[in-house]
C-alpha cells in the first residue's frame, strides 16, 4: 500500500473484507480512493486537540454516481457511501450503565476500543441534509447528514462544519478533546460495490 501519511487501517470486523484505500491523482488533486467490494473497513488517524481552539473542519469528498445511488440495482438506503468521523474524549462515569457496558465490551473486542463519543458526517440518500441520527448499536455514535441524494455525484464537494456546534446539537453537552479522525466507505446495503474519494481534511480556528 501507498504511504497514507499517518493513516492506519482501523479495527476490521472479523470476517469482513477490508476496504482498499490508496492514493490517486484525480483532476490534479491527490486524494484517497476507497474501493469496497464486500464488508468494509475504515482508516483512522490519531490526533489530539481542543475543538474550541480549532472548531471548524473542512474536507472534500467525491462519490461516483453509481456509488451515490448504491449501485446498478438502485439506491442503497441504510448505509452512506462516505463517512468522516471524529472521536471525542470524555468521562465515561457520566454515561449510563448500558453505554458503559458497551464501551467496556468494545475495548475488549477491538484494538482501539470505542471512544467516549463519535460524530460522523455522512452522505445519505434517505435522509435530508442536517438530519441527526444515532447508530443502531449505541447512542454514543451520532451521524449528521451533510449531503443528500445524488444530484452532486461525480463532483468534488467541499464540506465546512463547526464541530463544537454540531457536537452540542448531537449530544446536548459540551465536547471533550478530539482524539481521532476517521474515514470509511463500505459496500452498499444492497450488496453493490462502491468507490469514493476523500480529499484534504483540515481543522481551522475560524
Amino acid at each position: 500500500g501507498a504511504d497514507l501519511g499517518g493513516w492506519e487501517q482501523s479495527a476490521v470486523v472479523k470476517g469482513n473484507v477490508p476496504t482498499r484505500y490508496h492514493l490517486v491523482d484525480i483532476d490534479g488533486t491527490v486524494a484517497i480512493q476507497a474501493d469496497s467490494a464486500e464488508g468494509g473497513s475504515g482508516m483512522i488517524r490519531r490526533v489530539h486537540f481542543d475543538p474550541r481552539r480549532y472548531p471548524v473542519i473542512e474536507f472534500r469528498w467525491r462519490v461516483p454516481r453509481d456509488s451515490a445511488r448504491g449501485g446498478a440495482s438502485g439506491p442503497s438506503r441504510a448505509s452512506p457511501p462516505v463517512r468522516i468521523s471524529l472521536a471525542f474524549d470524555g468521562d465515561p462515569a457520566k454515561l449510563d450503565f448500558d453505554d458503559r457496558a458497551k464501551l467496556r465490551l468494545a475495548k475488549a473486542l477491538t484494538v482501539n476500543g470505542l471512544p467516549y463519543a463519535s460524530l460522523l458526517y455522512v452522505w445519505m440518500n434517505n435522509h435530508p441534509a442536517e438530519t441527526i441520527y444515532s447508530s443502531p448499536h449505541t447512542e454514543r455514535v451520532r451521524h449528521i447528514v451533510v449531503e443528500s441524494g445524488e444530484q452532486r455525484a461525480d463532483q468534488w464537494i467541499v464540506v465546512r462544519r463547526n464541530i463544537v456546534e454540531d457536537y452540542r446539537r448531537a449530544f446536548k453537552e459540551e465536547p471533550g478533546d478530539v482524539v481521532a479522525l476517521g474515514l470509511m466507505t463500505d459496500y452498499g446495503d444492497n450488496g453493490a460495490p462502491r468507490r469514493a474519494y476523500y480529499g484534504d481534511i483540515t481543522f481551522r480556528s475560524q
